[in-house]
This record gives structure tokens, C-alpha cells and sequence, in this order.
């Protein structure tokens, strides 16, 4: 079967910042005007809106494949990547749907710009939209879905919730309470503001939920030290992704593991720090699937990372948590569901305080009329 056209889909779906505010994709307050705008936090920009991109393979049988790579900001430049240098390579490629041809064809995208530095950054996550809609191609192509592709399947993934919505404690405390009563044991405190304030809520919802865990995403600005006391079922990303040094003494005073990953797309970028992290969190709008597995491979724990996406990235997520034995646990932010199950015929699916996995083969990206035909999309680039 032979790849007949290719489809990079830039997205914007307009958001409420103040309701996704303390959540996965907005964690922090921004200033400034314009469509991106600095966090108030930490210096890095964030978007006004829910941006992504959308990529779509469609085989000469009419068979289509859904990935998605994660961008945040500027999507438009990733499905220009994929314009540009990946569809021409790879129309009219022969394509049978086995693990490793996806394998063979990320390397040739890798080797595209090898000698020339583009070893992260939107290279690679133009890369991973591909990688995925390939894997979601492969599943239907072999008639299941990928999770059993990739190896034991287990039907239901348990999720934590990424973030505490609310503007004061009492809001707080009843977004904690509402996601206990349904089974959530796990969520993760953003450090939004001091590590003072942040410690004094960490103790004020261990006080009020005992035996409910928290992790701790200290958004790379971690005061030096800070944190090493205390019992977290991880910490993640508490300095930059350079400061290597400062991630090793942190974890040699620590009683909590070091998370990290989502910075990172591939099992090179992560070396220099995977003999002290815990836990990998490779985003697979970042990674993919084929260097999302890899990176498993090199895991104590690995737990996908889900921020701003749509439903390949999340399925993708769910699939890579459900098939690998040293994972099983996957993020849930309910925000970031809400949109993307806006736009499916077959919404993705939360058992409780567990995602349940498809049984479509592929991926079980269905999307409706809303989905990419529709306004929410700022254009699609063909090849």
C-alpha cells in the first residue's frame, strides 16, 4: 500500500485562560498582550489560545492515519517542516504497516537535517505528528489496536490529575474533593508562584485528603534545594534542561524521584540525565511512538506526558501507558479532554479515575464534522 498524500493542519481553538488556570498548559499567570504571552512565573511564553497541529496520512486504499505534534506555540512551523521536507520523501513511499518500516522512516526524517543541529525542537515534533499517524495506519492496517502491537494490553489506564483548578483554597480544595470522590489518589501542584506558598498548599490538601498523593511540577524554577524533604510521588522538571549539575544535586539530597522528559524528544537529549531521574515522561507529540518506546526501554518508570493536545496525542498516550510493563499510569488534565473530545464522534473515554482504552484499531481517532474540516482550524497544508 503506497502513502498517497500527506496533511499538516495547523489548530487554534479559542480557550478561557482564567478557567485552565493551575492546569496542564496554563499553570502559571501571563502578562503582556498578544497571542503569546510571558508567564508571570518563569521566562517562557505561552499561548492565548489551545494551538496544535494536526498531521493526517491518508494510504492509496483510503485508509487515513491521525498524528498530531505537540505546538504550543507556532504550529504553523511544524506543518511547514512537514510540507516542505517530509512530504516529498515520503509520497508514494510503500507503506505495510509493520513496526519497523515506521522505524526505517523516522530515521529517515531524523537524517533529513542530521549533521545540521535540528536534533530536537520542531523538527522533531513534526517528526512524532508523522510517527504517530503511522502507527495509527499500522494499527488499522493489522486490526488492532496499537497498544497490542506495542505488547501486553491492559484495558484500563489509571490517571493523575495534572493540576489544582481555583482562584482561592476553598475552590481548591473542592476540585481536590470532586476527584477523590471519583477515584483520582494522585495530582500534581504546579509551583505557580513561591515555593513558600506552593509548600503550604501541598500541606493543606495532604491534611485534609490522607493517603491522596502529589507530585510536584516545579516548572524548571526551583529555588536551589528546595523540596528534598519531601515525600512526593515525584519531583518533575525542577531546573532547566542545561543545568545538569543542578539536577544532580537536588536528586542527591532528595527523598522523592526526579521526573523529567517532556523537554526532551529524544533518548540522546535524555541521557545526560537518565541515570538520575525516576521517572521518563516522554510527550508523544515530542518523541512519537517509536522513540517514546526506546525511551521506555531505559525507564525505572515511565509516565507519558500530556499537555496541550488533541486526540492523537492523548490516545497515543494512553496506548504507549497501557502496553509497556514499567508504565501504566497516564496525565489527565480535564480541560484539555473537554476540547478534545468536543471534536470526536467516539470520545475518549474516563472509567472513573482511568482512561479506557479503544478498541478501534489504531489509535481510535474518530474525529466528527466539528474536527478538522471545521473553523477551528487556521488552514491545512497538502502534499
Amino acid at each position: 500500500m503506497r502513502i498517497e498524500k500527506i496533511t499538516a493542519i495547523p489548530v487554534r481553538v479559542p480557550r478561557d485562560g482564567r478557567a485552565t488556570r493551575g492546569l496542564a498548559g496554563t499553570p502559571t499567570g501571563v502578562s503582556g498582550e498578544g497571542r503569546y504571552r510571558w508567564s508571570t512565573a518563569y521566562p517562557v511564553l505561552y499561548p492565548v489560545d489551545f494551538e496544535t497541529a494536526l498531521v493526517r496520512v491518508d494510504l492509496e486504499n483510503g485508509m487515513t492515519g491521525w498524528g498530531e505534534a505537540q505546538a504550543p506555540l507556532a504550529p504553523e512551523v511544524a506543518c511547514t517542516i512537514i510540507e516542505v521536507l517530509f512530504t516529498p520523501l515520503l509520497t508514494g513511499r510503500w507503506f505495510a504497516g509493520k513496526p519497523g518500516e515506521i522505524g526505517e522512516i523516522r530515521e529517515l526524517l531524523y537524517n533529513t537535517m542530521r549533521v545540521r543541529g535540528q536534533t530536537g525542537g520542531y523538527q522533531l515534533d513534526a517528526m512524532a505528528g508523522i510517527d504517530l499517524a503511522l502507527w495509527d495506519l499500522a494499527g488499522q492496517l493489522a486490526g488492532r489496536p496499537v497498544a497490542g502491537m506495542l505488547g501486553s494490553v491492559r484495558r484500563r489506564v489509571p490517571a493523575y490529575v495534572s493540576g489544582v483548578a481555583g482562584a482561592t483554597d476553598g475552590e481548591r480544595l473542592a476540585f481536590v474533593g470532586e476527584h477523590v470522590e471519583r477515584g483520582f489518589r494522585l495530582f500534581k501542584l504546579y509551583l505557580e508562584e513561591s515555593w513558600s506558598e506552593l509548600e503550604r498548599r501541598l500541606r493543606l490538601y495532604q491534611s485534609e485528603f490522607p493517603g491522596v498523593r502529589f507530585a510536584v511540577d516545579a516548572l524548571w524554577h526551583l529555588p536551589e534545594g528546595a523540596g528534598q524533604d519531601l515525600d512526593l510521588e515525584w519531583m518533575e522538571c525542577p531546573f532547566p534542561p542545561e543545568e545538569i549539575e543542578a539536577h544532580e544535586r537536588w536528586v542527591a539530597g532528595a527523598r522523592a524521584p526526579l521526573a523529567v522528559g517532556e523537554s526532551y524528544r529524544t533518548r540522546y537529549e535524555l541521557r545526560p540525565l537518565q541515570g538520575l531521574a525516576g521517572v521518563l515522561q516522554p510527550d508523544l507529540g515530542r518523541c512519537g511512538i517509536t522513540e517514546s518506546v526506546a525511551i521506555g526501554r531505559l525507564a525505572k518508570r515511565l509516565v507519558p506526558h500530556v499537555s496541550i493536545a488533541l486526540a492523537p496525542q492523548i490516545l497515543a498516550a494512553v496506548h504507549l501507558a497501557a502496553a509497556l510493563p514499567n508504565s501504566g499510569l497516564c496525565e489527565y488534565n480535564p480541560r484539555v479532554l473537554e476540547v478534545a473530545n468536543r471534536f470526536l464522534a467516539e470520545p475518549i473515554a474516563l472509567d472513573g479515575a482511568s482512561y479506557v482504552l479503544p478498541e478501534r484499531p489504531g489509535l481510535g481517532v474518530v474525529f466528527n464534522r466539528e474536527g478538522p474540516a471545521g473553523a477551528w482550524t487556521v488552514g491545512a497544508r497538502t502534499g
